[in-house]
């Protein structure tokens, strides 16, 4: 399931034409879902209407040919519990709950944060776990605590990079939470660990070859799973860093599926490393495995 990116026009407004070809483009290339208003597409940048936007513009284009998750991500419990109740009702079919913007607490503050919102809807709900993007960090037994409480939450995002972390949720909760690789470099060891599925972010530049891995992982087809992985690696690693954002629409952008414009303080990449994500992303796209060349 790619987290999509957010098309913008030069002028930095919503690209609605651009955010519909995108997301069709990802559903014939085969992902199962698309998680839109997430980190990677730039929700810290969007007004409450224009996430709202957002979430029309996929549901109109995909219809219900797969679900549309919405991310909630707020400044207070409030704004998050409102985009939550207004994705529900023009049609998500799921929701990722995030720890607020801006404000890392403890336990006891941050679980009555993505409890309330989780309570607020009959939806599946998938917690968002990524301690280096928000200072928060859902333990195992935090994810436990959460998990007995509300039957609608099932799944974490699991984003530390961590996979012992997988194995400790799969430990406390058996089947009772899926878990998602949240992070493009970890997928192939995640699956392993017991992941089944992937929100993930080179996906929006190569939904085939991301659909074709994640299948060889899920299948144990470890052979061909690791020529590819290695293969998709130094672009996964793209995605990895602090301007993901502007890497992942340069990709994009290279491949014919979009382009560089981010909203700031996101600035486009420019000079040395700019040059030095092309060469990486050039340098992989001309040397793309035989096994792409095979399977469909």
């Amino acid at each position: 399931m790619p987290a999509i990116t957010t098309g913008f026009k030069q002028d930095l407004t919503l690209d609605t034409e651009q955010i519909t070809n995108h997301v069709n483009w990802l559903v014939d290339n085969s992902c199962a879902g698309i998680v839109a208003n997430g980190t990677l597409g730039e929700a810290t940048s969007l007004s409450f209407d224009e996430k709202i936007q957002v979430l029309q513009t996929c549901i109109s284009a995909i219809g219900d040919r797969v679900p549309v998750i919405s991310g909630i991500g707020a400044m207070t419990t409030k704004q998050a519990v409102a985009l939550a109740e207004k994705a529900a009702s023009i049609g998500c079919s799921g929701l990722m709950v995030l720890p607020p913007y801006q404000y890392s607490t403890d336990w006891y503050e941050m679980k009555a944060h993505v409890a309330t919102v989780i309570a607020t809807t009959e939806l599946p709900c998938m917690l968002y776990n990524d301690p280096s993007a928000y200072g928060t960090d859902f333990l195992p037994e935090q994810i436990a605590e959460l998990a007995e409480e509300h039957c609608n939450l099932c799944v974490v995002k699991e984003a530390t990079t961590d996979v012992r972390r997988i194995t400790a949720i799969r430990a406390l909760l058996g089947d009772r939470l899926s878990i998602a690789v949240g992070m493009d470099d970890v997928l192939v060891e995640g699956v392993a660990a017991g992941a089944t599925s992937w929100v993930a972010g080179t996906a929006n530049a190569l939904p085939r070859e991301s659909v074709l891995l994640f299948n060889y992982a899920i299948q144990g087809n470890n052979d061909k799973a690791f020529k590819l992985y290695k293969w998709m690696m130094p672009l996964m690693r793209l995605n990895a860093v602090p301007k993901f954002v502007q890497m992942t629409k340069l990709m994009q952008e290279t491949v014919g599926r979009g382009n560089t414009v981010v909203r700031p303080p996101r600035l486009e990449l420019e000079g040395t490393e700019l040059q030095t994500a092309l060469d990486i992303i050039k340098t992989a796209l001309s040397q793309r495995p035989e096994i792409l060349k095979t399977e469909q």
